[in-house]
């Protein structure tokens, strides 16, 4: 594991949690969802690009998904 994606890690459970609190306080499910998959995909995947790539596309689905 490199400092770059223990960084991006990090960003992204951070993002994660507010987008699960946000998700869930307001009763809506797309964020709930990407705040749960932006916590647990760091796990899984270890390269740098993906990881930006997977991040970025989880943390802009609740603007295009509203479910």
């Amino acid at each position: 594991m490199s400092p770059a994606s223990l960084a991006i890690g990090i960003f992204a459970g951070a993002i994660g949690l507010a987008y699960f609190i946000y998700g869930k306080r307001q009763a809506r499910f797309a964020p709930l969802l990407a705040g749960l998959a932006l916590c647990a995909y760091p796990y899984f995947v270890d390269s740098v690009p993906w990881s930006l790539a997977i991040g970025a596309a989880l943390a802009a689905a609740p603007f295009f998904l509203d479910f």
